[in-house]
């Protein structure tokens, strides 16, 4: 017999923000394994005018086309759907910056479900990424979660209770990247390839966006102390979910220090260029000889991804002790360089996860670039300056995005692992500025320490 404190416990726990990150991770797992297969099948007849190019070849160059089109298009439309949405938010309207991007969510899934059942073109996605992007986005959606996971915890929680939240995201991704694959599989002679995988996907942030409008609790959590609000700020159309642990409130200063703003912002560029190239060439290269992954592949390889959240919070909390942030960013920038410089030799599966291996703590350093950043303007000019970052990261994506792409088409030949060598060698052009910032902060602290002597 259940007893009504457990179903009121229950109850409690279904008002909170948790149950919607999991079903919406889930969701959109799903749906990228899904995007991905079906991208490669609709490419695999693609050609080109170009005779010399093999059929593989003219494949990879379709799918490639694809999502740095695709890639564009989410990296580009978001961006004043996503203010004007944190804006009603900050208004005392919450739950919309919640609501919208999942109703966007919901409408993507659901275009890739008739291109599916109704062979349409693959092209057609691009509507749904346009849909997704006035929606606001993963750039709204997110902020939206952590601000409503911050204002029902005390200060002095917080910083737990982000930490929750991003584990439970990487996991909820972990789980479902493992199930997409097999999913995918299961079809009949009426449906085609995908077409449950998809379903279910649509189905688990259709249950979503129902438990944002219905159950969803705004709950603001009184502080005994004055709350620093320029820590809800620096999530703000995130577009690599990990926070690092939010230490004691550090006192802005001043002035700015226009020095170490310049160095970070250069650093965050250069580093957010060089993941979200390589990345988004990765989901191209896999599917292609020797590796040439099934759709169970696929799901594996984005789980081994969503590992990486797991343990560069283990490496956050671990490292945290003994260095600095700076040091801390190196630490991340250096596991990602080795990483993805080694991906550019992978000819066999297990070498992939071998590379993937190494990459187990380059989610750090954006967040904690953040972090420094707001350190260094006052606090009443911190959100101006991390939506900047932001808005810079999001435009060189103009830059990098076609980049990478056309580089790959070009060195498919004679090293498709090109463009992961030439990231690496961008992640450490991204390590210089941070460690023209730590040679700075040792000659500071000596220069303050001589007159003491």
């Amino acid at each position: 017999m259940v007893t009504p404190n457990l179903c009121q416990t229950a109850f409690t726990v279904l008002r909170r923000i948790e149950p919607a990150i999991v079903l919406e991770q889930l969701g959109s797992s799903l749906f990228t394994t899904a995007l991905q297969m079906v991208a490669k099948d609709r490419c695999v007849n693609a050609t080109y005018p170009d005779a010399h190019l093999s059929r593989e070849a003219s494949q990879q160059r379709a799918i490639s086309d694809f999502y740095m089109t695709y890639n564009l298009i989410l990296q580009l439309v978001p961006i004043l759907p996503a203010l004007l949405l944190a804006r009603l938010g900050d208004r005392g309207w919450r739950r919309v910056p919640i609501m919208v991007p999942l109703c966007g969510y919901v409408l993507s899934s659901l275009t890739l479900l008739m291109v599916v059942i109704f062979r349409l073109p693959l092209v057609v996605m691009f509507g749904g990424a346009v849909v997704f992007g006035l929606s606001g986005g993963f750039g709204a959606y997110w902020p939206g979660v952590m601000t409503l996971a911050a204002l029902s915890s005390t200060a002095t929680d917080r910083s737990k209770v982000i930490m929750r939240v991003e584990l439970l995201y990487g996991t909820a991704g972990l789980v479902g990247s493992l199930a997409s694959g097999h999913l995918f599989l299961l079809y009949s002679s009426s449906l085609e390839n995908g077409t449950i995988l998809i379903t279910v996907g649509a189905l688990l942030q259709l249950l979503c966006l129902m438990h944002a409008i219905f159950l969803l609790q705004v709950k603001h959590q009184p502080d005994k102390e004055p709350e620093d609000t320029s820590q809800l700020l620096p999530d703000t159309f995130s577009e690599v979910p990990v926070e690092a642990p939010v230490e004691a409130p550090v006192e802005a200063p001043a002035e700015r220090n226009w020095v170490n703003i310049v160095l970070l912002v250069v650093a965050a560029v250069l580093y957010g260029s060089a993941v979200g190239g390589a990345v988004e060439i990765m989901e191209v290269f896999v599917l292609k000889e020797p590796l040439n992954w099934s759709a169970t592949q696929v799901g594996y390889g984005h789980a081994a991804g969503c590992t990486i959240f797991l343990t560069s919070f283990l490496g956050v909390i671990v490292f945290r002790r003994c260095v600095s942030d700076v040091t801390l960013i190196l630490i991340g920038m250096l596991s990602f360089a080795s990483g993805i410089y080694f991906m550019s030799f992978v000819r066999t599966t297990y070498m992939f996860y071998l590379a993937r291996s190494l990459n187990l703590f380059a989610l750090i350093p954006m967040p904690t670039i953040r972090s420094l950043l707001s350190q260094q303007v006052p606090a009443s000019s911190c959100g101006t300056t991390l939506t900047y970052l932001q808005l810079a990261l999001k435009f060189s994506g103009l830059a990098y995005i076609p980049a990478f792409t056309k580089i790959y088409q070009g060195t498919l030949d004679w090293f498709p692992g090109f463009v992961f060598t030439l990231s690496s060698i961008i992640t450490v052009l991204g390590m210089i500025p941070i460690g023209i910032i730590s040679w700075r902060s040792r000659q500071m602290r000596q220069y303050t320490r001589i007159p003491a002597e």
